[in-house]
């Protein structure tokens, strides 16, 4: 079994021997970021500071997925919500026509319908299943099951780069033309991105996409926390969780290149299971 995921994910590895990801990339009209493992995200995040034009992301090809899938039988698959990005209908493709010229092969592509570190939650479920001995059809039943449990929350303190490509309003980009203020939100269940607040000052911040959390079920399950650059604010979220539940299991991930590129600097990320489905 082969377990694949776009760069959204933010992850490297994965307690899984056979994981691979499939980088998206990040153009301005003078170069070109490919989301690879090796990319230095402070200099990119230095050179699109400085840099003045546009700037915008790009998904995988149907080829560049086919060429991961190359040699497997059974293939799960995760994409960055499709609501935002072409890569689950790319993915959809080199599916279909991957299982057409290699009869008996099972592909399983799961819009994550969120990115980041609920990608990376539900990925680490997967290997767990993975590790079992259910079926390819009972573990596909699961996973999509345990994703509704699983939720995302952010605080940005900047959105210059959502805004500019139309993910974000260009109200909600102004509310940040203050210093130190933050957005904070959700991944809707439509798998769009949904500002709903601001605050002033990181510990601010923190409070509410932690109090975002709790009220729509979080009860100290697992958790991922990824960050752009930030990781003191990181560890410090991760004590607030943990003073109310000391035995929560909390990942910190620093983000790879598409996350970099739509949360910017400072950026953080929250994701929990959840006793409530969405």
């Amino acid at each position: 079994m082969r377990i694949i995921a776009d760069s959204s994910c933010d992850l490297q590895t994965l307690d899984w021997e056979d994981f691979h990801t499939v980088p998206l990339s990040i153009y301005t009209d003078e170069r070109c970021f490919v989301d690879e493992p090796d990319l230095n995200i402070t200099d990119m995040l230095d050179y699109l500071a400085r840099f003045r034009g546009r700037s915008y992301t790009s998904c995988p090809s149907a080829e560049a997925w086919l060429n991961a899938f190359a040699g497997a039988d059974e293939i799960f698959v995760m994409t960055v919500t499709s609501s935002l990005s072409g890569s689950y209908d790319s993915a959809m493709m080199a599916a279909k026509q991957y299982m057409e010229e290699n009869p008996g092969a099972k592909v399983s592509v799961i819009d994550s319908l969120s990115t980041g570190g609920q990608e990376a939650l539900v990925l680490h479920r997967l290997a767990e299943l993975a590790h079992t001995d259910l079926s390819f059809a009972e573990i596909d039943q699961a996973i999509r099951d345990y994703l509704r449990h699983t939720r995302l929350f952010f605080a940005f303190f900047s959105v210059h780069n959502l805004s500019q490509n139309g993910r974000v309003s260009k109200t909600a980009a102004a509310a940040l033309s203050m210093f130190n203020i933050a957005v904070t939100g959700t991944a809707s269940e439509t798998g769009t991105i949904n500002v709903n607040g601001k605050a002033r000052g990181e510990r601010s911040a923190m409070k509410n996409i932690y109090k975002a959390a709790l009220e729509a079920g979080y009860a100290g399950g697992r958790a991922v926390i990824t960050h752009v650059e930030n990781a003191a604010l990181a560890e410090s979220l991760k004590q607030m969780i943990q003073q109310d539940y000391p035995d929560a299991e909390v990942f910190i991930y620093p983000t790879r290149g598409l996350c970099s590129y739509y949360m910017e600097r400072r950026g953080i990320v929250f994701s929990c299971e959840t006793v409530k489905a969405i």
